[in-house]
């Protein structure tokens, strides 16, 4: 762990000379349906496949990444608002060199910190993006005011649901709510805990059908996840499903999400996207100037 602890070290004070990290929020319209498990299993097998990912867990309050990880994380970024940590200090490292920051109550109060130490967020934060090439945002449950700023500036959405109408409705409402805020934004479909691959289709479909019929949006198919008993054993374990039992078909659905998403979408850039951290800054002073 050590070894880890320098390597982070160096990552930060250094850097390598890359291209701006690439901003993914993941979303769901409700809680259940294991979107922080798969925001973390995406998210290792990103860095599996040699990209340099950084997940930040947004679920205000309720946050668990770190639960699933197995792993106490000494800082939060709830601490770096307090002042009681730098950056570097609130930056965990997990399995496979994955880097995280461990959720906290102080993001809920970002739009209303001091000037000094929102100056200091934007210009910490915005250094982050030369280290890393994929920085993916684990949001909470439905779409808060708070949150609602850091969906609307990230260059990608991934919406996690289930095959249930209710998860399906609900994740239609998130999604209506956002896209009436930015059309432009590129929006896939990740459907958890499908028993068949039929199922799965049929949902997906269901929610493309009503995102286009009424709101003129395509959205993207990422793929889907299967109802897995595996899933929940390393739940319980408090390990990533994806090393707890890599044969397992949880598993191998996410490998190929993942591999699906370097494919099509892993490069691309939302058409004429402000940068992350400039498009937050203008949607938190504008909300200080309401």
């Amino acid at each position: 762990m050590n070894d880890q602890a320098e390597q982070l070290r160096r990552k930060l004070r250094n850097g390598e000379d890359k291209a701006s990290a690439k901003t993914i929020a993941v979303i769901s319209g409700k809680g259940g349906v294991g979107k922080s498990n798969f925001s973390l299993n995406f998210s290792l097998s990103l860095q599996e496949k040699g990209h340099d990912v950084l997940l930040l867990d947004l679920d205000i309050g309720m946050g668990n990444i770190d639960v699933l990880l197995g792993l106490a994380s000494p800082y939060s970024a709830a601490d770096y608002f307090a002042g009681n940590a730098s950056l570097e200090k609130i930056i965990s490292v997990g399995p496979h060199g994955l880097h995280y920051i461990a959720g906290g109550t102080g993001l809920s109060q970002l739009a209303e910190i001091s000037a000094p130490v929102l100056d200091q967020f934007f210009l910490d934060f915005s250094e982050l993006f030369s280290k890393y090439e994929y920085i993916i945002l684990d949001m909470g449950a439905g779409i808060s005011s708070q949150s609602l700023h850091f969906i609307l500036s990230v260059n990608e959405l991934i919406a996690v649901t289930t095959p249930e109408p209710t998860s399906l409705t609900d994740a239609y409402a998130a999604l209506k709510f956002i896209h009436l805020r930015d059309n432009k934004m590129p929006i896939s479909i990740v459907v958890n805990k499908a028993e068949t691959e039929k199922e799965a289709a049929s949902a997906f479909n269901r929610i493309s059908q009503v995102m286009e019929s009424f709101l003129g949006k395509r959205v993207t198919r990422l793929g889907a996840v299967p109802d897995d008993r595996s899933v929940q054993q390393a739940v319980r374990k408090q390990t990533p499903y994806l090393l707890y039992k890599r044969s397992s078909a949880a598993s191998r659905a996410t490998l190929d999400i993942a591999d699906f998403f370097l494919q099509q979408n892993g490069k691309q850039q939302a058409d004429g996207k402000v940068p992350f951290m400039s498009r937050l800054k203008q949607l938190l002073f504008e909300k200080g100037r309401s």
